[in-house]
């Protein structure tokens, strides 16, 4: 009884994964190109400017994700309507906060991820001066 119980307990874990897959079927635009070239480069490049919200390493434009490709169709939708790219990536980052963007804008709450990599920088310097001064001198 115990086996069989544990036997049930490991099929069930291991069959939720695949549980877990959208039966829906995808957006319109989401794996679609635009017909009009100019439009699909002004959708490509917008879209590789923002951060997928689940894979969080990689832009909608690369993600396999079902949200990745909601935003792609979002974005390629918004664009065949006629709305300019900067206006959809305000929106989205309205919506979603400034994360979503890989290039978040300069302000009172993203200042210190500015600043920051440059004080090091400057510090680190500071530091090896002083220590090949202080070589020079007992040398």
């Amino acid at each position: 009884m115990t086996r069989w119980l544990a036997a049930m307990i490991l099929a069930t874990i291991l069959v939720g994964p695949v549980h877990a897959q959208s039966r829906m079927a995808g957006a319109e635009w989401a794996n679609q190109q635009l017909p009009d070239p100019t439009q699909e480069a002004e959708a490509k490049e917008l879209m590789e400017s923002l951060r997928c919200l689940v894979c969080q390493g990689q832009s909608i434009a690369d993600s396999d994700a079902d949200m990745a490709s909601d935003m792609r169709a979002l974005v390629r939708r918004r664009i065949t309507e006629g709305e300019d790219p900067e206006d959809i990536r305000a929106w989205l980052v309205e919506r979603y906060g400034r994360w979503i963007t890989y290039d978040p804008p300069m302000d009172a709450v993203t200042w210190p991820l500015w600043l920051l990599p440059i004080l090091l920088v400057g510090f680190g310097v500071w530091l090896a001066r002083g220590r090949f001064r202080t070589r020079k001198r007992d040398g």
